[in-house]
């Protein structure tokens, strides 16, 4: 059983967004009064309260307003998340003593006063009625203000009792509702034996090479320039004004952005998962660095764009979908890759490992070309990401032998958006 995830923009009226407003600024303030409490707990204690002493210190034994002004369950959900953060914290402390994390955490700080959060309303305190949702208000709600609840249209495309949580979230100054609901696995008949190797980049934003002798690219052009412009815009709505300077349009094309990279994320994972179940591919091997965002230098251009390309956030889609559908998920480090011959049987040096005598075979010529030492050329990234492929396939058995020189020399393109003409274009007017 898995969990899948939808966002709707409301548009509410004046009344609705109020209490909206209200519902998060409280979440907001209940949230501080948390982080206050487990805060000062650990500085006298050495310790963090547990989920249940801290909703009893915080929310019932203090008769908090901010508690008492939201529903019980979301106020409990709302101190659980502030539990689970100084809890994560404690996971990353015991992560430095082992090695296994290179960053010294900060201590869960305290949120913008005044500011609004995420509220979470669980499947069992919302009521479906007459196609509209019921969400509930606490005690004090209604002697203030004579509310008790407020209304949403439940989505005609999901099932309510396969709802399990609705978050109110507040972001760049509008209001999203985010449904969280149960889906069934639907496990496909793959080969585990086939696998695909993905390499990911920024002009070429996924490459992948099968050993059932499939290889595409999905572009990722678009996806720069539409960062490109985003950053222009930024840049020139906020020349010449004071730090911290924000506005409704620039509240508007950032969450416009937002928007246009969650739909890449989708589209992106969809085609992959597609492609591995019309091909009947079982396994997925991803190139992925720990931390590489963090600790890229590729110059301040390169940096940006690197960095704010999600495709870290499409790892996880891939790896969520593939979960779905029973395809085994693979990470691996992708050090050497680039630069290894593939055609050649070059050993692949592990991160870190590489001999003082180790050479490849093969040159990069250009960006998107490679050579090989017997002056065969391919696709650079097809190369890399066979090579993917190639640093588990002895763990894995793989068979490599269906990766020949066509397949990564020729790869498909596949665009995630169709730019269409206008018709004045079409018809040859303009």
């Amino acid at each position: 059983m898995s969990y899948g995830c939808q966002q709707i923009l409301i548009s509410p009226n004046k009344d609705l967004k109020a209490l909206l407003e209200f519902v998060c600024r409280e979440s907001n303030n209940l949230t501080n009064c948390g982080i206050y409490y487990s805060r000062q707990f650990y500085f006298k204690t050495g310790k963090f309260p547990s989920r249940l002493d801290l909703i009893t210190a915080v929310g019932l034994s203090q008769k908090n307003k901010h508690y008492q002004a939201l529903y019980s369950d979301t106020a409990q959900q709302i101190l659980t998340g502030v539990a689970e953060s100084f809890k994560s914290f404690v996971g990353l402390l015991k992560g430095i003593k082992k090695g296994t994390v290179t960053q010294k955490p900060r201590l869960p700080d305290y949120r913008k006063s005044g500011g609004m959060a995420l509220a979470t309303f669980t499947g069992r305190s919302i009521k479906l009625k007459d196609g509209m949702l019921r969400f509930p208000l606490g005690s004090l709600v209604k002697t203030w203000f004579g509310v008790d609840a407020f209304y949403l249209p439940m989505p005609s495309n999901l099932d309510f009792k396969a709802i399990r949580e609705i978050r109110i979230l507040p972001r760049n100054r509008q209001f999203y509702a985010e449904f969280i609901y149960k889906t069934e696995h639907r496990i496909v008949e793959v080969d585990k034996s086939k696998v695909l190797g993905i390499d990911h980049g920024i002009d070429n934003w996924l490459t992948c090479v099968s050993n059932a002798g499939t290889s595409f690219i999905v572009d990722g052009l678009h996806l720069k320039s539409l960062n490109q412009w985003y950053n222009k815009s930024i840049a020139s709505l906020k020349e010449g004004k004071a730090q911290g300077f924000w506005s409704n349009r620039l509240a508007s094309i950032t969450e416009k952005r937002n928007r246009q990279m969650r739909d890449a994320v989708n589209k992106a994972a969809r085609i992959v998962i597609n492609h591995c179940i019309e091909n009947k591919i079982g396994s997925i091997v991803f190139g992925w660095n720990s931390g590489q965002k963090h600790s890229s230098y590729m110059g301040k251009k390169n940096n940006q764009k690197f960095v704010q390309i999600p495709t870290a956030k499409l790892k996880d889609r891939i790896a969520q979908l593939c979960e779905q559908h029973g395809i085994d998920f693979i990470e691996t480090e992708e050090s050497y890759t680039s630069k290894t011959s593939f055609l050649d049987s070059d050993v692949l040096p592990k991160f870190g490992a590489k001999p003082l005598w180790w050479k490849s075979s093969g040159t990069r010529i250009t960006r998107g070309q490679f050579q090989t030492s017997t002056g065969i050329k391919i696709n650079a990234d097809c190369n890399g990401a066979a090579n993917i492929i190639k640093k588990v396939a002895a763990i894995f058995k793989f068979d490599l032998s269906g990766v020949g020189r066509g397949i990564l020399s020729a790869p498909k393109k596949v665009f995630l958006w169709t730019i269409k003409k206008s018709p004045r274009l079409q018809t040859g007017e303009a």
